[in-house]
């Protein structure tokens, strides 16, 4: 069974340069929405990939949106939940592209 790994980290979005605060359950950039590959399990820093994490698409969850993202290095594909704080203008901007609809 994944259990989860409970880390606060302050990290530099490798995608969009953003500083973003970590708060034990920070999983991607809320400004751009984008991740990088670092857990084989949630929180454990186990995975030797360090991709960066595309995200895909976006799906209504009853709270708030579950976020796809795919690695760019690997192909993993890993569902999040999104966050109080994320950009809705990004979270838009994924649920109506058809690029991001088809993982392109």
């Amino acid at each position: 069974m994944k259990r989860f790994t409970k880390r606060i980290e302050d990290f530099t979005c490798a995608h969009c340069g953003a500083d973003v605060l970590g708060n034990g359950y920070t999983n991607h950039c809320p400004k751009c929405l984008w991740s990088k590959h670092v857990d084989n399990t949630p929180g454990d820093r186990q995975s030797t990939c360090g991709g960066m994490m595309r995200p895909i698409s976006v799906a209504p969850d009853k709270d708030g949106y579950i976020i796809t993202h795919k690695c760019e290095k690997c192909g993993k594909i890993i569902k999040q939940h999104s966050a109080e704080n994320d950009d809705i203008d990004a979270i838009i901007s994924i649920s109506s592209n058809p690029d991001f609809i088809f993982g392109k």
